[in-house]
């Protein structure tokens, strides 16, 4: 027996009409009817993932987690009491997710879905809250993710396999807000969605990206407020939807998603089914494969949905290079990270330091390992960047130069360049009203300039000089572009300033003063750049030179040339690193990069980027340093 529904040619133009309640009428959906399968008492079921065979699996209080062939009969199992069941493809081996009631901890399996051997499990540590469901999530990288859902509203993601293995201990990425009745948790991976009902209220989905904040969209809700009878149960994830349980109401509901609305597509009676309660869907060739238990007679049933579903086109998957170090956390909660600038020693590459604005506070100081060893305390600074050879007095130091915000002026910081340790050296008056981003530029002449922005559009340009022991600056042009500006980097040996309007695009200007500043068209918001453009940072190669921008709007890196025409090299993400517990990074403001060869994993240089969101565990936002090496690679470059 299979599900019958009749697809019209305009079945999906007419779906932005549909309305709760007539999604019967709409779609000219005939009753379902399944076929009896196999006897069991299961609490969770599920199907092995594609292309590992074509068995199923169901776990139990009292017969545990059993693998089953496609005629119902056990092919091995699990001893013990589970609940809740969800599994991944990890390599050539199954990896299985399942709540051990007796031991109340959730356990990860690997099955080889061959000789349908189980290995010992991983557990998850005890958690303070009573675990409900668990679900698998895999993203682009392959990493897999447990998501877990708890009484009163607690949830929280895990990284439990990386690299085609399991983690000796899973990790904790993040806590989550859930809804308080929620039982059931399903992840379409590509969509990278998680789906949890709320059973008395409806279904709901969140972004499951281990980097992304955390919001909800309601994709039904119970009747009057959507098409859902009586209660929301379990879901699984359909191409472009989901298919919902209303187990008192004894039927499926389709939906497909549009943008940020959902839209029902048919309303599907469980004819014969008591008490429908679990849910599991594979697609096939026929359509898609469901499995549904009845509470009230133990039989697990089975039957095929013939509807396929439109595809649905999805951001293009970008490669993703990993974090070899992170800094400690800045010294404020919130938003309070911003810019690294990347100093080097002169003698001693080991010895470089980052230099990080926290613009809660002041400026942070970290050693290549990621450990702070200086907190300047002077205001709310917001970018930074450092030039080396300034003579002050009767020392030659490098600078380093911030916005402050406290003041709208540019607070300078000179650096012993023997111990790296910096001293504020003087703070220079700006005659914007809302100081913001900044870039030095040191001009064949040897002189040091500051370029300082507004978020009107206004830059200041200013020439740096010694005045004693302190730092001064004289402005020596200023120039505006249309829109709120930040990120910024000179290119000195082109003596060209790259700048970034952050929902327009990326000019370059001729960086010398007495020069008009004519912008030139780099790379504009669109496909490969999404808005924010946050920092820029300029990588010097023996061969090629690259800018590398943040793309805040897809939390990615775009690096295209240096130089007309400024071709396009590619784009990439900063994903997580299992082995060193080092999250990804999202929603990233500044970055700076080097070419220096700074030893170890730094040989070919450093990309520093700022993270928005510390994760695994979470925290307050820092900074990640990654080998140029994995950029080369992600991006195959010379």
């Amino acid at each position: 027996m299979t599900f019958l529904f009749k697809r019209k040619p305009l079945l999906l133009p007419l779906l932005a009409c549909l309305t709760a309640g007539s999604t019967q009428a709409a779609t000219d959906i005939a009753a379902p009817a399944l076929q009896p399968w196999t006897a069991s008492k299961a609490q969770a079921l599920g199907f092995l993932p594609d292309g590992m065979g074509d068995g199923r699996l169901a776990v139990s209080k009292r017969e545990g987690i059993v693998l089953l062939d496609k005629q119902g009969k056990t092919l091995s199992r699990v001893a013990g009491a589970f609940a809740g069941l969800d599994s991944r493809r990890l390599g050539d081996r199954v990896l299985v997710a399942g709540n051990d009631k007796d031991k109340q901890q959730v356990a990860l399996f690997d099955l080889d879905p061959g000789s349908h051997q189980w290995q010992p499990p991983v557990y998850l540590p005890p958690r303070d809250y009573g675990v409900d469901g668990v679900c698998l999530y895999q993203d682009e990288a392959s990493n897999i993710y447990l998501f877990t859902v708890g009484e009163e509203g607690k949830g929280e993601q895990w990284l439990v396999a990386a690299d085609h293995q399991r983690l000796p201990a899973p990790r904790l990425v993040r806590g989550l807000p859930l809804p308080p009745q929620a039982k059931f948790c399903q992840v379409d991976d590509s969509a990278q969605q998680l789906f949890v009902n709320e059973e008395n209220v409806g279904w709901w989905a969140y972004p499951a990206h281990a980097e992304s904040d955390v919001s909800r969209l309601p994709v039904a809700m119970i009747e009057p407020f959507g098409n859902v009878k009586q209660s929301a149960g379990a879901m699984v994830p359909v191409p472009g939807g989901m298919l919902g349980l209303d187990p008192q109401a004894a039927q499926l509901n389709l939906y497909q998603q549009h943008g940020k609305r959902w839209s029902p597509v048919a309303s599907l009676a469980l004819g014969g089914v008591v008490e429908p309660e679990h849910l599991a869907l594979r697609q096939t060739p026929e359509g898609l494969q469901v499995l549904v238990q009845d509470a009230a007679t133990n039989q697990l049933l089975e039957g095929t949905l013939d509807w396929k579903a439109t595809p649905v086109n999805q951001p293009p998957v970008l490669p993703a290079v990993k974090p070899a170090v992170q800094t400690q956390s800045v010294a404020n909660r919130g938003d309070a990270a911003d810019d690294p600038a990347i100093w080097l020693h002169p003698q001693t590459p080991a010895l470089s330091r980052v230099l990080g604005t926290n613009k809660q506070q002041g400026l942070e100081v970290y050693d290549l390992q990621g450990k702070r060893v200086q907190h300047l305390p002077v205001g709310r600074l917001n970018n930074v960047d450092v030039r080396p050879g300034f003579t002050l007095g009767s020392r030659t130091v490098d600078l380093a130069v911030a916005t402050n915000r406290d003041h709208n002026s540019l607070s300078v910081f000179s650096i012993d360049r023997a111990t790296g340790q910096l001293a504020h050296a003087g703070e220079i008056a700006t005659p914007v009203k809302d100081i913001y981003g900044l870039c030095l530029f040191k001009a064949p002449t040897g002189e040091i300039y500051s370029f300082a922005n507004d978020k009107d559009g206004t830059f200041v340009q200013h020439r740096l000089f010694a005045k004693g022991d302190k730092v001064e600056g004289e402005l020596v042009r200023q120039f505006k572009v249309a829109s709120q500006p930040e990120g910024c980097v000179a290119d000195d040996k082109r003596q060209r300033l790259f700048l970034g309007e952050e929902d327009v695009a990326v000019w370059a200007v001729d960086a010398r003063p007495d020069q008009p500043a004519t912008p030139t068209d780099v790379i504009r918001v669109g496909e490969q750049v999404h808005d924010d453009i946050e920092g820029l940072a300029l990588y010097r190669g023996e061969h090629n030179d690259y800018l590398v921008i943040s793309s805040q709007g897809n939390d990615s890196y775009v690096v295209l040339d240096a130089e007309p025409p400024f071709a396009v090299r590619g784009a990439f993400r900063v994903g997580v690193n299992a082995a060193a517990g080092i999250d990804g990074t999202s929603e990233t403001d500044g970055l700076d990069v080097t070419s220096a060869n700074l030893g170890g994993p730094w040989s070919k240089g450093m990309l520093v980027v700022q993270d928005g969101r510390k994760r695994m565990p979470e925290d307050g936002q820092n900074f990640k340093f990654i080998p140029w090496t994995e950029v080369t690679r992600a991006l195959h470059l010379p």
